[in-house]
């Protein structure tokens, strides 16, 4: 094969195809990665309603050695328990139940939206719903939902641009003895990242064109 037919097939091919290559997603962070205990989690915030009515805020890293540990999962190198306040021992519903959503956001601008995709597992004080862009993924009915995983996943639901995950969290009504936060964790993720081909100059034409009359000349000689 000459020189002019191998770059004819070349440009061809580039542009006629797009160019798509996998990535994971950004913004999808775990709960307190990489953060001390009390530290401001930037990542989640969070608003209330019910008996904690009116508070908003960000997410604080718990003290894995403080009530209410050992009940709650284990805070890890790879995430922590999310609080409301600097207290993690505030009761935040002592006359009726309180419920917590926290939210986190990434972007897919310049992504392929429908190819993406991602797992992971929660656990919550008490229960709770997991959202993306308003569709429920995953749901946690047990009252102790801090004592394990729930895993959740996503194949579909996805937006080209900005995308919310809103991690639901009820916490139920005690008087005396009441914790509440969130753990999430994401295990893997993926999107396509398409780069749409770029305008080929003129002489890029004449390039290929030349090619391919190459390619033709070629295949009528050896028929020949």
């Amino acid at each position: 094969m000459t020189p002019l037919v191998r770059t004819s097939i070349a440009v061809a091919a580039t542009l006629f195809s797009g160019l798509a290559a996998a990535t994971t997603i950004g913004g999808l962070v775990n709960t307190g990665a990489g953060l001390a205990a009390g530290s401001k989690d930037s990542n989640y915030s969070f608003s209330a309603i019910g008996n904690a009515a009116g508070l908003t805020g960000n997410g604080i890293v718990s003290n894995g050695s403080l009530d209410p540990f050992p009940s709650w999962l284990a805070n890890t190198a790879s995430s922590s328990w999310l609080i409301p306040g600097a207290n993690q021992n505030t009761n935040y519903s002592p006359t009726s139940n309180s419920v917590f959503t926290w939210s986190l956001s990434f972007d897919l601008t310049g992504f392929d939206a429908s190819s993406a995709s991602f797992t992971g597992q929660w656990a919550a004080d008490n229960k709770g719903v997991l959202l993306l862009n308003g569709n429920v993924i995953s749901t946690i009915t047990s009252q102790r939902g801090y004592a394990g995983w729930t895993s959740f996943a996503a194949s579909t639901g996805f937006l080209a641009g900005v995308n919310t995950l809103q991690f639901v969290v009820t916490d139920n009504v005690d008087r005396t003895y009441n914790f509440t936060g969130l753990r999430a964790e994401f295990l893997s993720s993926n999107v396509n990242a398409t780069i749409a081909p770029s305008v080929p100059e003129p002489h890029s034409y004449a390039l290929m064109l030349a090619g391919l009359g190459a390619l033709g000349f070629v295949a009528r000689r050896r028929r020949g």
